[in-house]
């Protein structure tokens, strides 16, 4: 299953890249040792560890500025994900029919390990990491690359693993044209960063199942037969891979499944059959036994042993900021759920913990519906401690399904309240459903912060 493909773009020339993040610098290094002439350049202000290693590869770059005359002289781009599409610069680019491709896809031409590829609105780095886990514990050669940890780029330069775990997200495949999945994984399909998408949902849609494209009957298609969205997309894309859906609502002759005993199924065609309880998961939840089956069938895939898998899935640690333990203090859990940036990974949050749940939520609201949440919010929460500048839509959508709504002024502030509201037995969860840049600048403080206050209780 050889995954080079030299020919779809310029293999020397001039090399743009766009955006000097984790994914520009590796693509740059790679290029560079590529034979390519390869210049960075981003509109913002590069940080002091990317700009250090941008010189001492000898990679010329610039900062807070676009120079456009010299960027339309590539012979092939490579953009960041943030950048959208509706750029100006990009379309001037794509008007001159300059090639503007991601890092993945560019990266991916330079190495024939397998690709083990997971996509999906929620739960795309609870998978990632367990696959990743669950193989390096099997004793395959493995590399950890996509939208979490070193970029794909800089490892197919200076590592050489047989085999990838990448974390794709949406705006990452729309810039991918050749690159094939050995595995593509689509989690589930909810609505997400539909701003990019002109608000269509069937655009966001298509944006997952571009994962798909250019796989053969050698590959495998996993999937979710319990998601709306990803269901509707089956027949409009169509693959040659072998298709393994996993479910809990009903028995599959191949994919995953739960039996009456509580038992998770794996059966893959000429694979040995695989059988777990769900109640021996280290990580417990509705939305981590899809988790469990999606990373369970790459495995099995992948013909790990059926001891080293269930040996991993119960022994495996979640990551940080997602459903992170922090503490139990006089009887309540403190849970770090600062990941959660959209409506739905809260949604899987709430399902995830019994009542009663003082919920920590908030900030920059990016058009959120918070609707498929309410029926949770009325049975599992108590009490919502609001977070972030603009507080107003979270009051007017849950003001009639919980008894306490308040606002904070800082995330100390939010910590000590919800100790103060809680009771034994009762979780203290920080699920905002919205992004960090009012009081944060990302998730990850967020969730540090949360941590501390949580520590200083």
């Amino acid at each position: 299953m050889s995954n080079i493909a030299h020919t779809y773009y310029p293999q020397s020339g001039f090399l743009v890249i766009l955006g000097a993040g984790e994914s520009g610098v590796g693509a740059a290094i790679l290029g560079q040792d590529k034979g390519f002439d390869v210049f960075v350049s981003d509109s913002g202000t590069i940080s002091e560890g990317y700009k250090n290693t941008l010189q001492q590869e000898g990679i010329a770059f610039e900062e807070r500025r676009h120079s456009e005359n010299k960027i339309m002289q590539a012979t092939l781009i490579v953009k960041s994900p943030g950048i959208p599409a509706h750029a100006p610069l990009i379309k001037a680019l794509k008007a001159a029919h300059i090639p503007v491709i991601s890092e993945i896809e560019f990266a991916a031409q330079y190495t024939d390990a397998k690709l083990y590829c997971i996509t999906g609105s929620n739960g795309k780095s609870t998978t990632t990491m367990l696959t990743y886990y669950m193989l390096q514990r099997g004793g395959v050669n493995v590399g950890l690359a996509g939208n979490i940890g070193k970029s794909f780029a800089l490892q197919i330069a200076r590592e050489n693993y047989d085999a990838y775990v990448l974390e794709i997200s949406s705006f990452m495949l729309d810039d991918m044209y050749h690159f094939r999945a050995d595995v593509a994984v689509i989690l589930n399909i909810t609505p997400d960063h539909l701003d990019r998408y002109d608000n269509q949902m069937e655009h966001y849609r298509a944006s997952k199942f571009r994962m798909i494209r250019n796989q053969t009957k050698d590959d495998y298609f996993i999937y979710c037969l319990d998601d709306e969205e990803t269901i509707k997309g089956l027949s409009g894309f169509k693959t040659e891979a072998q298709h393994l859906p996993f479910t809990q609502k009903e028995v599959v002759g191949q994919g995953a499944y739960i039996d009456e005993e509580k038992n998770i199924i794996i059966k893959v065609p000429h694979k040995d059959i695989f059988a777990m309880n769900m109640e021996e998961l280290s990580l417990q939840g509705k939305h981590n036994v899809y988790n469990n089956m999606a990373s369970g069938l790459i495995a099995k895939v992948q013909e790990l042993r059926n001891q080293t898998m269930k040996e991993s899935m119960e022994s495996y640690v979640n990551i940080e900021h997602r459903l992170e333990h922090v503490a139990c203090i006089g009887g309540v859990n403190y849970i770090n759920d600062s990941k959660a940036t959209n409506v739905n990974s809260v949604w899987y949050a709430l399902e995830s913990f019994s009542p009663d749940i003082i919920l920590i939520m908030g900030g920059v609201d990016k058009g959120n519906d918070y609707e498929m949440m309410r029926d949770l919010v009325k049975t599992k929460v108590k009490a919502i401690v609001c977070i972030g500048k603009d507080t107003v839509r979270i009051h007017e959508s849950f003001e009639e399904d919980t008894d306490v709504i308040v606002n904070s002024s800082s995330m100390q502030d939010a910590v000590e309240i919800a100790s103060y509201l809680a009771k034994k037995g009762d979780t203290v969860l920080l699920s905002p459903a919205c992004a960090s840049f009012d009081w944060f600048k990302n998730y990850e403080e967020r969730g540090e912060k949360f941590k501390e206050a949580v520590m200083s209780l």
